[in-house]
């Protein structure tokens, strides 16, 4: 197998590419749920949006569970910070992604106009709120978490929930937002017909055009933002201990990896193109291709954070010094050999079966499909 520097850079790639999943595949589940009240101008329409993501939604979210087993075996120190710092948020998550099982198998059993509301709000907020969350978690990492590790390495946070609301996480979630709403009207481009399908093109472009502006907003005010830098680092390729290093806080250098690799530059570059072009080509009504870029907006963001964070993972904005990095808050040898082999069998396999189940259940719905399957969609 490959040394334990390899492999923890390999794992790292595996978490990113679990991540990129989930934020592609169920960003259009909670994109369609978000825009039930704009799209959805009539109670037929509104169960069109459902039932378009009924078949995938909740295979989409294996990527997330996935990648949360994912991060606990590799990065237990991280698994542990992440929920110390961020509980209350994680919670509103866990919250919002249950009213969607509720609010879809529930909408349609009771013939009552209220009812039918109170479940599309529910649906909305479960759209709404993960990417929020996330969006701002992400933008965190970025300032840095107020946290201290002891001898024992126990984790003292100090922060409070509404710590984590400053201007560049607020940005980073607004971006999350607005990429999940151009996901969900390019993927309603592909599903349905008719002035629905028309009030989804008209979203995904003010989406699109929402998504980069705040995206080039955001990219601003981080290069003028502070970054963390390794200065030295004991036992890289011995035991994780994320005591032995000296980290510094750069003034203006939140980018300094693209500063020090301009060829990376490509990336953001990629997902301003890539918005740009689901923009043009959902107002030329090419639907695909519209879908196509922006998965690919999706993917290119979450990989300029990625670059723009690496090998930092969680840093601590009290004690840099303590912050949580690749190098040094990963699992044992062992446990990422074993990782790594499963990642290479199972990534492939759910890959496979997600590409055939959207190829088996590939069709537009349309009103009249409802009217004829009325009690046996949702």
């Amino acid at each position: 197998m490959f040394d334990y520097e390899t492999l923890r850079i390999f794992t790292w790639a595996i978490v990113g590419i679990l991540l990129i999943g989930f934020a592609i595949a169920d960003g259009f589940d909670m994109g369609v749920a978000a825009l039930l009240p704009v799209a959805g101008k009539t109670n037929l329409e509104r169960r069109v949006m459902i039932n378009s993501i009924a078949p995938h939604w909740d295979g989409n979210q294996v990527w997330l569970v996935t990648a949360g087993g994912a991060i606990f075996a590799i990065w237990p120190a991280i698994y542990a910070t992440a929920f110390s710092s961020f509980y209350l948020a994680l919670v509103l998550v866990l919250a919002a992604l249950w009213l969607r099982p509720l609010a879809m198998d529930y909408r349609n059993k009771i013939d009552n106009d209220r009812w039918r509301q109170v479940c599309d709000i529910s649906l909305t907020v479960s759209g709404i709120v993960p990417p929020l969350v996330f969006g701002v978690g992400f933008g965190n990492l970025f300032t840095g978490v107020p946290y201290t590790l002891n001898a024992f390495l126990m984790i003292s946070y100090q922060g409070g929930f509404w710590d984590l609301f400053t201007t560049l996480p607020i940005i980073c979630g607004l971006v999350a937002v607005t990429m999940t709403l151009l996901q969900g009207a390019t993927f309603l481009q592909l599903k349905t017909t008719g002035a629905l399908r028309n009030r989804a093109q008209r979203i995904a472009v003010w989406s699109a055009c929402a998504s980069l502006a705040l995206f080039i907003v955001g990219g601003l005010f981080a290069a003028q933002s502070d970054g963390y830098i390794i200065q030295s680092l004991m036992n890289k390729n011995g035991v994780s201990n994320p005591l032995t290093k000296t980290v510094t806080v750069m003034e203006n250098g939140l980018l300094h990896n693209f500063v020090d690799s301009p060829a990376l530059f490509i990336v953001p570059l990629t997902a301003s193109i890539m918005l740009l072009l689901s923009a043009i080509l959902s107002m030329a009504k090419q639907a695909g291709s519209a879908f196509l870029c922006s998965s690919l907006a999706v993917l290119a963001i979450i990989l300029t954070a990625g670059s723009a964070l690496f090998p930092m993972i969680i840093p601590s904005s009290l004690n840099p010094s303590h912050s949580l990095t690749l190098w040094d808050a990963t699992s044992s040898y062992k446990t990422l050999s074993i990782i790594s082999i499963v990642a290479i069998v199972v990534v492939p396999i759910i890959l496979g079966y997600t590409s055939w189940c959207y190829y088996k259940m590939f069709g537009r719905i349309d009103n009249r499909f409802i009217e004829e399957n009325t009690t046996s969609l949702y």
